[in-house]
């Protein structure tokens, strides 16, 4: 992967606003109050230990969670408020999982969400879809269990885009990959989100991904937002103590590499 080009965020428009979100299951306390602004172009890694609500913060943006306090507003408007259906179509989702249907093809997982709407994505469409995530468009007659790990979550960015989104969150998509499939993938959706004008939200536990492919990283700690960096400052040192703790991570596995160079040299 290569590092994204510093730039200072554009003056543009705010696509989704998070204000004073609070989620809580009985006792538990999975968000505290996270207020903060996503503006339209951008691409923000979610960073945070299990549990610190980054994937609550994730699925509140298109309902599958509701906030138990607080809002979301997605381009000035209540999600909870807005048309389950425009809501679909405006925003595009990688799962953690992957998630295809089984038994369904390539081509019919990549064509559910038009599907939903009432529209028939064309073989053509379909076709150009799994291009875009570096896959042949004869593979769309494929079943899920005959893909490799990595082709099954390329289509499943496929699937996310089929709608022409806006808005692309992703949900640890690359977690359950081999390192090079990963690194590969990951430098495919920085692409994407060029390409494509997109606005992009990822979680990841790997701070290492998130410096590489973020403009700005979001740090969560016992469902708090503790730092709001772009990945130069948190490189400098910046965006205090926890989200520190996990640059210090891949900074100490580079080191450790390097020694070990310099030692077989």
């Amino acid at each position: 992967m290569t590092m994204p080009n510093e730039r200072r965020f554009p003056e543009s428009a705010t696509m989704l606003r998070f204000e004073d979100v609070t989620r809580r299951y009985g006792d538990v306390v999975a968000l505290g109050g996270v207020s903060c602004e996503v503006l339209e172009g951008s691409f923000v890694a979610l960073v945070g230990a299990s549990g610190s609500g980054k994937s609550t913060l994730l699925k509140m943006v298109n309902t599958l969670a509701e906030p138990s306090g607080g809002r979301v507003l997605f381009g000035g408007d209540d999600v909870t408020n807005l048309e389950q259906s425009r809501l679909r179509r405006r925003v595009g989702y990688v799962f953690q999982g992957i998630g295809l249907f089984p038994h369904f093809s390539v081509g019919e997982n990549i064509a559910i969400g038009p599907r939903l709407d009432g529209e028939r994505l064309s073989s053509g469409r379909i076709g150009e879809l799994l291009e875009l995530v570096e896959l042949e468009p004869e593979m769309a007659g494929r079943m899920p269990d005959e893909l490799s790990g990595g082709q099954r979550q390329r289509v499943g960015v496929a699937r996310a885009l089929a709608n022409g989104p806006e808005l692309l969150l992703m949900d640890e998509p690359f977690g359950a990959l081999d390192p090079i499939t990963r690194d590969a993938l990951g430098e495919r959706v920085r692409k994407l989100h060029e390409q494509l004008g997109l606005t992009t939200i990822m979680v990841t536990h790997d701070m290492a991904e998130a410096l590489l492919l973020a403009d700005r990283v979001l740090v969560m700690d016992a469902g708090l937002l503790v730092a709001d960096c772009t990945p130069q400052q948190l490189l400098a040192g910046k965006g205090g103590v926890i989200a520190q703790e996990l640059v210090a991570v891949p900074r100490q596995q580079a080191e450790r590499l390097a020694k070990m160079e310099r030692a077989h040299a």
